[in-house]
């Protein structure tokens, strides 16, 4: 088998066909092309233009074809003629062809019109860079660095610089590069198509990184597809424009190898997590309401979270999305930073900053479905080629979107290199996993008769779940220390469980039971939170199932839910001090924390996606209160080894007073390994409980070593002097009490501190 055929191209022909499809050897013209092959080229309706382009040794010697649209001559120039040999002009849109002394296919290609000249580097000149192993493994499923191979590549191959595509159409009749480089034309870049895997490929001589382009389609049936942007472009044009962008493939100067080496010493299950989810286009605004940029955030993001104390910063998806009010959980471009906010090279620098500030970046990614706009995945190749075929399967009626065929080995693995992308090329440090839930089931937001049962007649989806068992080996095994994180809003069992186990194989889970109980119990007026005390101990009973995340996340302070601050019950006062008490509870209770950007400084409106947060509401003494109050917890968070390294084992919590409902009191003790032990009492009414009976775990001196009532944070400064005494006796079961004044709507943590 020749070579081309091995590489997914017809062999070089030798004996050109005549149209009645009988040889036309022994003619000294048979190198000529047939006339319908030379119209077809200018048609751009050839079905292999590699076959008859470029160089191509013939009975009559070596014939150089090209079609080079708007020249009315073209001469081919090489290191071996004494002068250029014109080529003749077969068709008038630009089909040239001609025999060519010497043999060298080493030449560039010189065109002259009434407008002047110009030289072109033939790419039809050149070999494919795509190789066997490369259609093994795409075809197998197993290629984890695809953006290696597929999308655009800076480089040079042979003598020439120039841009590799490389692009999975295989249901395509045609596919060819297009942008400014070849005026949108798609009969002049008509791509190589590797019959065994359907990437289509092509080098483009002398096109530059910082080039828009896009991909132009014929589908199976012969209708031309509306143009396509690259699914793995490193970056894209600025909204509204959709066409991908050639980048740098270069490597970034990286200065975070002493990060990268801590974390893969790290296990995220027993370290401070304190996580602040960041929404970029709305954190901040420039003037006239400007975006800013990659830089900026590395300036004024990572220096806000690093003085407020926080470990990670969660950004809302930064892949390139069309629409800004779809927060990016609507992506086109999976491998690209959204160009909103500047450079891929810009998004580096900020992780590298983020690094050196001592704080992890954990990215949103969507997996689940992508949109259908025209110049996305959505019918690619005018084939349901990444979506699941069947619409029961292929899309999602809440959103409007297409799920992901996750049982077809090509789109499987595209998601799976995407996600080890992030990690490898941007050092991300974690996934948070959206909408895993509309994955795991086939009848998620479906009514009867609108999905198909699984192979066993059950409603899970099994191909999904495979893809994210594969997944979260593939990521956990090629970066040990990264994390990620599945917002997952059923009872699937073993989210957070290995493998190997049964489990997803997920870092962390998002308990969104915790999110909806405890916000419950806050909305309530206080007189009738006795009513409803289990809202805050029934998540203890689930707690340590999982390795759970506690999110108050964006997706409770928008749409009519009204600002955390604003969910609390009561006036002006008593929300604030609801609210302090409420975050001292939830950063003692087990579990890692994340908070959405504004509710840290008590945003009052909620959350809007076209303007930045509400800052100028720190120099009022409520807000900088709060604030104060979620610095201080995230640091004795961080310190306390008592407060987060058993956030996932039962043996780090005990409660002390879990039945008090009555007085909506609570109280439990956290645990580490050999260091003092952390209690948190809360009272959630608006009454004073002086002298109040704590069970303690140890007798003797106890610590007040933070409480949410201190003027510190705005509230009036109440509390027990510094801290209480425990006297050693059986008390409620436990082997110490204290008396302990415990102020309205207030929380406070003590720490042991000896006899």
């Amino acid at each position: 088998m020749a070579e081309e055929s091995r590489n997914g191209t017809s062999p070089a022909r030798e004996t050109p066909a005549a149209p009645s499809g009988k040889p036309v050897g022994g003619r000294r013209d048979d190198w000529r092309l047939p006339e319908i092959e030379v119209a077809m080229l200018a048609a751009g309706r050839h079905g292999d233009p590699f076959a008859v382009l470029g160089p191509h040794e013939t009975s009559g010697g070596l014939v150089i074809r090209a079609f080079v649209p708007n020249a009315r001559e073209l001469a081919v120039v090489a290191p071996g003629l004494q002068e250029p040999v014109a080529l003749e002009r077969r068709h008038d849109d630009g089909v040239f062809e001609g025999l060519v002394p010497g043999g060298s296919r080493v030449y560039r290609l010189h065109a002259a019109n009434d407008g002047g000249e110009w030289d072109v580097e033939d790419p039809y000149r050149f070999g494919p860079l795509l190789g066997p192993m490369d259609d093994y493994l795409l075809t197998e499923g197993t290629h984890l660095r695809l953006w290696d191979k597929l999308g655009a590549r800076a480089l040079r191959h042979g003598d020439v610089d120039g841009v590799h595509f490389a692009v999975w159409a295989p249901h395509a009749r045609r596919v060819s590069v297009v942008g400014d480089f070849n005026a949108w034309d798609g009969r002049r870049h008509t791509m190589r198509k590797r019959v065994d895997t359907g990437v289509w490929e092509i080098f483009l001589p002398g096109v530059a990184v910082g080039a828009y382009y896009k991909y132009e389609i014929v589908g199976p049936q012969g209708a031309l597809l509306p143009l396509k942007s690259d699914p793995f472009a490193f970056a894209s044009e600025l909204r509204p424009g959709t066409a991908s962008k050639v980048c740098s493939v270069e490597p970034f100067a990286w200065t975070d190898q002493r990060w990268l080496e801590e974390r893969s010493q790290r296990d995220a299950r027993h370290a401070p997590m304190s996580i602040y989810e960041v929404h970029l286009g709305s954190w901040k605004r420039g003037e006239k309401q400007r975006f800013l940029t990659y830089d900026e955030f590395a300036d004024q993001l990572v220096g806000y979270a690093a003085q407020m104390g926080y470990t990670h910063i969660e950004l809302m998806p930064v892949s390139e999305h069309p629409l800004d009010a779809s927060w990016g959980y609507q992506p086109t471009g999976m491998f690209a930073p959204t160009s909103r906010f500047g450079s891929p090279e810009g998004f580096a620098r900020f992780v590298d900053r983020a690094h050196a500030a001592g704080i992890g970046v954990i990215l949103d990614w969507v997996p689940a479905h992508f949109p259908t706009d025209a110049h996305g995945l959505a019918w690619f190749d005018g084939s349901a080629l990444y979506e699941h075929p069947d619409p029961k399967r292929g899309f999602h009626p809440d959103w409007n979107t297409a799920i992901y065929d996750f049982g077809r080995a090509e789109v499987a693995n595209f998601l799976i290199a995407n996600a080890l992308f992030w990690l490898e090329r941007f050092h991300v440090d974690g996934l948070r996993v959206d909408a895993v839930a509309s994955m795991l089931y086939l009848d998620y937001s479906r009514k009867a008769g609108e999905w198909i049962p699984n192979i066993h007649g059950g409603r899970e989806n099994l191909d999904a779940i495979a893809f994210l068992q594969r997944m979260n080996k593939e990521v956990y095994g090629a970066h040990p220390g990264i994390m990620t994180i599945a917002e997952e809003s059923t009872a699937w069992p073993g989210v957070s469980q290995p493998v190997h186990a049964g489990g997803l194989g997920f870092g962390f889970k998002w308990n969104m039971g915790f999110m909806h109980d405890t916000l419950a119990y806050m909305e309530r007026e206080p007189i009738y939170r006795q009513f409803h005390h289990d809202d805050l101990t029934f998540g203890l009973i689930y707690a340590f199932a999982e390795n759970f995340v506690l999110p108050l996340s964006h997706d409770e302070v928008v749409h009519g839910k009204n600002s955390i601050v604003n969910k609390m019950s009561g006036l002006e006062g008593d929300k604030f001090a609801t609210l302090r008490a409420y975050y001292t509870l939830m950063w003692a209770y087990p579990g890692k924390k994340l908070l959405f950007m504004g509710q840290d400084f008590g945003q009052r409106r909620e959350w809007n996606e076209n303007v930045g947060l509400d800052w100028d509401l720190l120099q009022y003494g409520p807000h900088r209160g709060l604030s104060d109050l979620v610095r201080d917890l995230n640091h004795l968070y961080r310190e306390r080894p008592a407060l987060h390294e058993r956030d996932c084992e039962g043996d780090g919590f005990e409660w002390m007073v879990v039945d008090d409902n009555s007085n909506s009191v609570f109280a439990w003790a956290r645990y580490a390994a050999d260091v003092m032990p952390v209690v948190v009492v809360a009272n959630m009414t608006p009454v004073a409980r002086d002298g109040y009976a704590l069970p303690l775990p140890l007798a003797g001196g106890w610590r007040e070593i933070l409480n949410s009532d201190s003027e510190r944070y705005f509230g009036l400064n109440r509390g027990n002097l510094g801290g209480v005494f425990a006297q050693p006796g059986d008390w409620k079961g436990k082997p110490a009490m204290a008396r302990i004044n415990l102020p309205p709507l207030t929380a406070i943590f003590l720490e042991w501190t000896g006899n």
